[in-house]
C-alpha cells in the first residue's frame, strides 16, 4: 500500500512542486489551501506525513499543528522561508510536535539535486514513523515559557574554569528534547554545554532565545571568540561550525569554521566532536548523539570513545528517527544507549 502525504500550502506553485517531488516516492497526495482544510482533512482520512507551510489565510500553519497533534497525532514536516519571524514560528511548531522543516521551494532552486534529495530523504524518513511514537512524544511534559519581555535573574557561576565539557548533537526530533535537557539542568551547572541542532543561521538564533526562557542557565547563539563558561549553553550558530580553541591565557572559546570541510550540514556534529576532542582531551568529554537522520557525528563519537571520552547514544527505542545514534552505535562509538528520559538524569547528575 502507497504512503498518504498532505501537502498544505497557500501557494498553488510550492503545492504543484512539491507534489511532484514527492510523487517521484510513488506515494498518494493530497492538497490543502490552509490549515483549516488541513484539520478536515485529518478527521476524514489517516495520512503518512504532513507537510505544512507557515503562514496561510484562515488558519496559519502553527494552530494547525497544534489541532492535528492534539487529536490526530501525525508526522509534519513544516514548509518554511529564511526570515527570522518564520523562524522563530517554526521553532515552535517543533516544540508543538512537527519533526522537522524544510526551505520553501521559492527560497530554493528545487531543481537542484541535494534539495530535491534533502526533501526525499525526510519524507521518506518522517512518514516511516509509528503514530503510537507520536502520541508518547506528545505526552511529555510542556515546560513554562517566559515571554520574550519578563525578566529573570539567572546565576552566573563565580568560577571559570571547568574540568569536563557537555556535547551534545542532534537532528530531526532534537528541538524538543534539547528544550528538555536545558530545562532540566539546575542553576549551578558545573560545565559548558555545546549544541548542534542542524539548523540554518536565523534558526539557530530562534532556538536560541527560547531555549533561554526556560532554562536556569544562559543559553547563547555561539559567536566567534566567545568564551566558555561552566553552567552556560551554547548553540552553534547556523551556517558556521562550531570548534575549539585555546588562549594564552588558558582560557577556552569557540572559534567558527566557515568552510564547510565536505560537510553537509554546516554546523556538522562531527565538526564540534573532533575539535573538542583536540583541546580537550578525550577524558574531559561527554558527548551525546540524539535523535536524527544520517550520520554525523557517528565519526567523532568513535574517536571521543577511544580517547577515554564517555558517549552517550540515544536507544532505538526512544529516538523519533533512529539514525544518527544507530550509525555511531553501530561503528562502536557509543558507551551507553539510554532511553532519552535516562539520557537527561545522566547529563543532569554527571
Amino acid at each position: 500500500m502507497s504512503k498518504k502525504v498532505l501537502i498544505v500550502d497557500d501557494s498553488a506553485l510550492v503545492r504543484k512542486q512539491l507534489s511532484e517531488i514527492i510523487e517521484t516516492l510513488g506515494y498518494e497526495i493530497e492538497t490543502a489551501k490552509n490549515g483549516q482544510e488541513a484539520v478536515e482533512c485529518v478527521k476524514k482520512k489517516a495520512f503518512d506525513l504532513i507537510t505544512m507551510d507557515v503562514n496561510m489565510p484562515v488558519m496559519d500553519g502553527l494552530t494547525a499543528v497544534k489541532e492535528i497533534m492534539k487529536s490526530h497525532p501525525t508526522p509534519i514536516l513544516m514548509i518554511s522561508s529564511l526570515t527570522s519571524e518564520d523562524a522563530s514560528t517554526t521553532i515552535e511548531a517543533l516544540e508543538l510536535g512537527a519533526l522537522d522543516y524544510i526551505a520553501k521551494p521559492g527560497t530554493m532552486n528545487v531543481g537542484k539535486r541535494e534539495n530535491r534529495d534533502d526533501i526525499l530523504e525526510k519524507v521518506q524518513q518522517l512518514s516511516a514513523i509509528p503514530k503510537r511514537r507520536l502520541e508518547r512524544m506528545g505526552r511529555r511534559p510542556v515546560q513554562r515559557m517566559r515571554s520574550s519581555g519578563e525578566s529573570r535573574v539567572k546565576t552566573t557561576p563565580q568560577v571559570t574554569e571547568f574540568s569536563k565539557v557537555v556535547l551534545v548533537g542532534s537532528s530531526t526530533g532534537g528541538p524538543g528534547l534539547i528544550e528538555q535537557i536545558c530545562a532540566s539542568l539546575p542553576p549551578h551547572y558545573p560545565y559548558p554545554v555545546c549544541v548542534v541542532q542542524h539548523m540554518p543561521e536565523k534558526f539557530t538564533k530562534a532556538f536560541a532565545e527560547r531555549l533561554d526562557r526556560v532554562s536556569a542557565l544562559n543559553v547563547h547563539e555561539s559567536a566567534h571568540n566567545q568564551e566558555l563558561l561552566p553552567g552556560h549553553i551554547y548553540v552553534a550558530r547556523g551556517g558556521v561550525h562550531m570548534h575549539f580553541s585555546k588562549k594564552v591565557s588558558g582560557k577556552f572559546v569557540i572559534r567558527e569554521e566557515k568552510e564547510d570541510n565536505g560537510r553537509f550540514f554546516k554546523p556538522s556534529v562531527d565538526e564540534m566532536f573532533h575539535s573538542a576532542l583536540k583541546q580537550f582531551g578525550g577524558k574531559n568529554i561527554i558527548a551525546v548523539i540524539l535523535t536524527g537522520i544520517g550520520d554525523d557525528g557517528a565519526d567523532g563519537m568513535v574517536a571521543i570513545k577511544q580517547a577515554g571520552g564517555y558517549t552517550i547514544g540515544e536507544s532505538e527505542a526512544s529516538a523519533t528517527v533512529y539514525g544518527m545514534p544507530k550509525e555511531a552505535y553501530d561503528r562502536g562509538g557509543v558507551t551507553e544507549q539510554l532511553d532519552f528520559p535516562q539520557i537527561v538524569k545522566k547529563i543532569v547528575t554527571l
